[in-house]
């Protein structure tokens, strides 16, 4: 019996280094499947997959999914702060600075008068 293979490749990054792994898997194999296969798991013991996202070609997807040819398997880091936050510390941070007005939080508008 003939096993159908596919090409795919497993992603993982850090801050200074990426670590690309192709591979040909049987096109029956779920991501998670393919990441175990890969060995990528041995090689960055602080990868969790009951905690790190994955995803294909950006979209998250689930462990269970099931590959196409070419696909590029991604393992996400955790964020270590959250986005929204950093928006408002910065946008706060402006206003004491005088780069942003304290009322409407935008662009200081000089033809305002201040009293």
């Amino acid at each position: 019996m003939a096993v159908n293979l596919i090409r795919v490749e497993v992603v993982y990054a850090l801050p200074h280094q990426q670590t690309v792994l192709s591979m040909r898997v049987a096109a029956a194999d779920t991501v998670r499947q393919v990441i175990e296969q890969s060995g990528i798991l041995q090689q960055f013991p602080e990868i969790d997959l009951g905690s790190n996202m994955v995803g294909v070609f950006g979209r998250q997807v689930k462990l269970e999914q099931h590959l196409h040819d070419g696909d590029r398997i991604e393992i996400y880091r955790p964020l270590l702060a959250d986005p929204k936050e950093i928006r408002r510390r910065r946008a706060e941070q402006a206003k004491e600075e005088g780069r942003a007005d304290k009322v409407t939080g935008g662009r200081p508008d000089p033809k305002r008068t201040k009293k």
